[in-house]
């Protein structure tokens, strides 16, 4: 097992290799592929490796009555989940725009497959590498699939145990040797209380022969900072072009100052 491997095309993680720094834009592009670029370029700007959005194939995702059901938050952009959602939700050729105008821009662009469909459509776009939300670490079918495409992998581990992690350990690994494990508590914001950086030390224990990495969802970056000084060799934050915008992902996300800093000081 690799503890360095190529990430992205020319781009090695691990070992001596700089921190990869990933620019979560997710869903703060409030459904505007204009403001998507705007951040994708602000990313590169700031000196992020790679940025980041969250892609879904809704109807293969939720069911109807998910889609169907009123969704009454101050978060919301529409009148039912579904509304609110394909609001937020790129078509297959914006993600080709998106691509293009990273590719432009100079920054790599990838995204986490929120469902099968979503991963297979990103296998097509020929993405460098695949991310794995939290929320779909511990689908291990979801796992052998995308790890059986053979693209380098970024798995967060929010919301699990060890014995969680263990599994997803050997259930890529049977498949896919390059792959990483990023410490991750799945609040936003997270209280520093929470954050529970001595993770990463007993991941890079656990699974000595794979990089290890952080992603963090708390405000500021001085937590960011101490999880590269750990040993985190990819580190991923959320950013955001204002705080205050519509959106639960804002306020636990790093404005343009913040990431330029936190790239200079990383």
């Amino acid at each position: 097992m690799p503890l360095t491997f190529e990430l992205c095309p020319g781009r090695m993680i691990g070992g001596e290799h700089p921190c990869f720094i990933i620019a979560e834009i997710g869903q703060n592009h409030q459904g505007d592929i204009e403001i998507a670029k705007k951040m994708i370029k602000v990313a590169k700007d700031c000196g992020a490796d790679c940025v980041k959005f969250q892609k879904s194939e809704l109807e293969h995702r939720f069911t109807n009555k998910a889609l169907a059901r009123p969704y009454v938050s101050k978060n919301s952009f529409g009148k039912t989940y579904g509304d609110h959602k394909r609001h937020l939700e790129f078509s297959h050729d914006q993600y080709r725009e998106l691509q293009e105008y990273a590719e432009e821009v100079g920054i790599f662009l990838t995204a986490s497959g929120m469902d099968e469909k979503a991963v297979d459509f990103l296998h097509e776009l020929n993405v460098p590498f695949f991310k794995v939300a939290s929320a779909d670490t511990n689908n291990l079918p979801y796992l052998e699939k995308t790890a059986k495409k053979g693209r380098p992998m970024v798995v967060s581990s929010g919301m699990q145990n060890m014995e969680t992690m263990r599994q997803v350990y050997e259930t890529v690994k049977k498949h896919n040797l390059n792959f990483t494990i990023l410490q991750c508590t799945s609040a936003y914001p997270l209280a520093p209380e929470n954050v529970n950086l001595r993770m990463i030390t007993e991941y890079q224990k656990e699974f000595p022969d794979i990089p290890i990495g952080y992603s963090g969802h708390e405000s500021g970056i001085e937590i960011s900072l101490a999880a590269v000084a750990l040993g985190a060799k990819v580190l991923e934050r959320h950013i955001t072009l204002d705080k205050t915008w519509k959106g639960s992902d804002h306020e636990a996300s790093l404005d343009p100052g913040e990431l330029a800093e936190l790239v200079r000081s990383v």
